[in-house]
């Protein structure tokens, strides 16, 4: 397999596996709470490294997710005190975690150059680099086959937990009701969230995994009027926008996470404006309501 190739798979795969979960984040109104996940993880990647002194080390990754959840963990419990509101618990928790991850790295690895370029937003050409190889054949880089891993387990847990995910997101209190524990399924969720940001965070960095989770499926949502649409919808965006995002920094030899990124925003921009002009030429021709209030999302 030629390294245009595998590098431009391998775009397609971190998109899809960061996407995927990101419907029902988008869905949950917690977008930013990926973003102070995605700062988190930085300190989990430092203490991993120190145990296990392997930066390929499954170990590291769930040490990186669970430093992720702190995030989610600390944001509630601050949220339950009832005496900070908003988005002011998950400010104050992940600068402080990412602040701890640079002095670790500051103190525990003075003579390693830290690349904060990468670190911010990631360098999937870089990542794809490593080939794995079956005797002679490449077969791609090995990263693909840890997103594809990643990929395959979002798949799978969404699928586990499909009617309970979708009951908690859509009605907590009903979900509640009905015997379903919201609380761990919704640190279940989250815990898997906080894996997909750290296993991309090779290629995406602490801020660009932010548009790969997020845009794809806030575009669909601009256009469905079904979660199983909505999820189809995610899945092509994010499959279309990663292809495209590729090839435009391949051609203006630029980053690639940066392209897709790009891309993506412009296909939400695009969407954006059609619905909209679709919503006012209805409104002229004496519709009573915008689609999104006449067909809410179910």
């Amino acid at each position: 397999m030629s390294f245009v190739v595998g590098t431009a798979l391998l775009a397609v795969v971190t998109a899809l596996a960061c996407a995927l979960p990101g419907t029902f984040i988008v869905l949950r109104r917690s977008s930013m709470l990926v973003d102070a996940i995605s700062h988190a993880v930085l300190p989990g990647i430092v203490l991993g490294y120190v145990v296990t002194r392997d930066l390929d080390s499954p170990l590291l990754i769930v040490g990186a997710a669970l430093a992720g959840l702190l995030v989610v963990l600390g944001s509630e419990w601050l949220t339950r005190t009832g005496l900070i509101a908003g988005d002011a618990p998950q400010g104050l928790i992940f600068p402080a975690l990412f602040s701890v991850g640079v002095i670790l790295v500051s103190a525990s690895f003075a003579n390693v150059h830290l690349d904060t370029h990468a670190v911010l937003v990631g360098d999937l050409n870089l990542a794809a680099w490593d080939q794995l190889t079956v005797g002679t054949v490449s077969i791609g880089p090995t990263y693909l086959y840890v997103m594809l891993g990643m990929l395959a387990l979002n798949v799978g847990v969404i699928a586990v937990l499909y009617s309970r995910l979708k009951a908690t997101t859509f009605d907590p209190q009903f979900a509640a009701s009905q015997g379903i524990r919201t609380g761990l399924v919704n640190t279940a969720f989250m815990f898997l969230v906080s894996l997909t940001v750290t296993a991309a965070f090779n290629a995406a960095g602490a801020i660009l995994v932010l548009a790969l989770v997020t845009v794809p499926p806030a575009t669909a949502y601009l256009v469905s009027r079904t979660l199983p649409a909505m999820l189809v919808l995610t899945v092509t965006i994010a499959a279309v926008g990663a292809l495209a995002g590729f090839w435009l920094a391949y051609v203006l030899d630029a980053a690639t996470s940066a392209g897709m990124a790009v891309l993506f925003g412009v296909l939400f921009c695009v969407v954006l404006g059609a619905t909209r002009l679709t919503q006012r030429r209805r409104v002229r021709a004496g519709a009573t309501a915008p689609a999104r209030q006449a067909a809410p999302l179910r």
